[in-house]
């Protein structure tokens, strides 16, 4: 009867992770970030806009780094990167991510690896002001390799974001 009941529920996550590719509900509140250029699963003019609500629907992800923009270590929260390329069928060689204030870095698909980078949307368990580098903001795990530590990845990076493009 167990073995039922785990072969039943994975199952009905298998069925709503592929509804959720196939339809991306529009956003209800407050679009926070903006994804187009090659992307399959689109909701809005063809991008796929999220709002907080949206983004929390993806599969969560945190990890606990020090940055060097802030002081000590903080347990940042949101999307890997590497599942919101996946999700949203997203194809190319360059993410462009784009800040509200119009910076923008370029991320190579390589660095949506999983264990990567995440869209950051809380900061020791709070939702970022823009104040505070958000509402969304892309770190990788820095303390998880000396790899991510280097002025590359520090200059990708980029906070206050509200846009990715892919090409």
């Amino acid at each position: 009867m167990r073995n039922i009941n785990i072969a039943a529920s994975l199952f009905a996550v298998a069925f709503t992770a592929a509804a959720w590719a196939e339809e991306l509900a529009a956003p209800t509140g407050e679009v926070l970030l903006t994804v187009s250029g090659n992307v399959e699963h689109t909701n809005v003019d063809a991008t796929a806009q999220f709002d907080m609500e949206l983004l929390e629907q993806l599969p969560v992800t945190q990890f606990e780094t020090a940055t060097i923009w802030t002081e000590g270590t903080h347990v940042f929260e949101g999307v890997e990167l590497a599942a919101l390329v996946e999700q949203l069928g997203l194809e190319g060689e360059t993410l462009f991510a784009s800040a509200i204030n119009d910076y923008t870095v370029e991320i190579p698909f390589s660095d949506a690896a999983e264990g990567g980078p995440i869209v950051a949307y809380r900061l020791d368990g709070k939702e970022m002001s823009v104040r505070e580098k958000g509402p969304l903001w892309i770190i990788y795990p820095y303390d998880k390799s000396s790899d991510y530590q280097t002025e590359v990845i520090y200059s990708r990076s980029i906070w206050q974001l509200d846009r990715i493009e892919s090409r």
